[in-house]
């Protein structure tokens, strides 16, 4: 991907063209997963009055140490009093967790990925009303000598506005069960590699403040020392 010209914090998440490969309904169900936390998220344009969104991911989620599959619950919620309006949510996968598949949604082409990802999928949520939400089921594999990182995104259907940004986000272990049938992941923890003798996780992805979103210069920004990660519209240039 050809390099573009960084534009400090402000960013844009434009309308990118997806190539829509629908993705049927998926059959694996997450394990105990935990209650819901929006760690790792921050709101970034400004909703509609009376409208209050944010995403909620697991608090753990458990990969099979030999298929290195792994489930992941994603919801998103109007905490707000007005009905949303037509939203979308991106479903991100970065390093070494990689969405493979969400229910009811449709894959990101490789072209359009926010660079130093790995796959992503978007999701028509459609208007969700005051006090709703809505949740999607979404299959990944994970490389534990990685680390893994998730973005979800929540944003007007045409990209223009990002409401919410949980991430990109970590799951990871500092105990790593190598010879145990699964390995359990918490949210918001720096991953250990399995790998015998690792005494260091790799360095990977790209250090980089501005990640363009495809032709369309859509991004993913990272900010502050905890890894928060949001997007804002870029300032029109003069």
């Amino acid at each position: 991907m050809s390099s573009r010209r960084r534009a400090g914090i402000a960013g844009s998440l434009a309308t990118a063209s997806f190539s829509a490969v629908l993705v049927l309904a998926c059959t694996a169900v997450a394990d105990d997963q935990g209650p819901g936390s929006d760690k790792g998220g921050k709101a970034v344009d400004a909703a509609p009055t009376g409208v209050r969104l944010r995403t909620l991911l697991p608090e753990k989620i458990s990969v099979d140490n030999s298929s290195k599959k792994t489930a992941i619950t994603a919801t998103v919620k109007n905490e707000g009093t007005e009905d949303s309006g037509d939203i979308r949510l991106l479903v991100v996968g970065f390093d070494g967790l990689k969405v493979t598949g969400v229910q009811g949604c449709s894959a990101i082409a490789e072209k359009d990925l926010p660079e130093g990802s790995n796959s992503g999928f978007s999701c028509p949520v459609g208007p969700l009303a005051a006090g709703k939400s809505k949740s999607y089921a979404v299959q990944a594999t994970y490389d534990l000598s990685k680390a893994g990182k998730i973005c979800l995104p929540v944003q007007t259907t045409d990209g223009k506005k990002t409401f919410w940004q949980q991430g990109p986000v970590p799951f990871g272990t500092t105990n790593p069960s190598p010879n145990a049938p699964a390995t359990p992941l918490l949210l918001g923890t720096d991953n250990k590699p399995v790998a015998p003798g690792g005494d260091e996780l790799p360095k990977t992805g790209v250090g980089r403040d501005v990640l363009p979103l495809g032709a369309a210069g859509a991004a993913l920004i990272a900010a502050g020392a905890a890894g928060v990660w949001w997007s804002q519209r870029r300032r029109q240039e003069v």
